[in-house]
């Protein structure tokens, strides 16, 4: 598989419906663009991944999630309690606004964001123009890679790209709390 060090190549790639795989906070990623259906399957496909578990959107700044989280329909409290932990590995399941597909947010109302302070994945992001997808790089139900040579063979295979780096110093995946009420979803 072919591994870029170039993000021109990597958004170019993305924004023709590719799938790639990337380094997060804590684990490797898959990603592609979330308005594209086409792509958001065929990475579903990749995982084996039921759509209506939904996927994660990742982005260098809240601007990216504009017109996607309907941040009105948060107390200011619990909007404010978000925003302070951003950019940074939290991840929160907010009010989606009828822009965000059904395949991003599977059998949910909600839609799970996320604004990365992990350096790869703002600069992915920020050639790219906007939030990704973000879901572990794995096959479901098994572990997901930590580093480039632990991912599975048929997954490595299946990606248009790879972009070069390295994962954040997180021990596990970033934890999901519910926006409207702070509870943790996933430790």
């Amino acid at each position: 598989m072919n591994i870029s060090h170039s993000l021109t190549d990597i958004a170019a790639l993305l924004k023709r419906g590719g799938v790639i795989a990337y380094p997060t906070e804590a684990v490797w990623g898959l990603g592609c663009d979330p308005f594209d259906e086409a792509a958001v399957l065929r990475l579903l496909a990749i995982k084996q991944r039921e759509i209506e578990k939904g996927l994660i959107l990742i982005a260098a700044s809240v601007s990216q999630l504009e017109g996607l989280v309907d941040w009105n329909a948060l107390p200011d409290e619990r909007r404010d309690a978000v925003l302070r932990t951003w950019p940074g590995p939290h991840t929160w399941i907010a009010p989606a606004t009828a822009r965000v597909p059904r395949w991003i947010t599977g059998a949910h109302a909600g839609v799970a964001v996320r604004v990365s302070a992990h350096p790869t994945v703002i600069a992915l992001c920020d050639a790219f123009g906007g939030a990704l997808v973000s879901t572990s790089a794995n096959p479901a139900g098994a572990p997901p890679p930590k580093r480039l040579q632990d991912f599975d063979a048929g997954l490595r295979e299946a990606v248009d790209a790879i972009l070069d780096g390295d994962v954040g110093g997180l021990d596990r995946p970033t934890p999901i709390r519910d926006a409207r009420s702070g509870a943790e979803l996933r430790l």
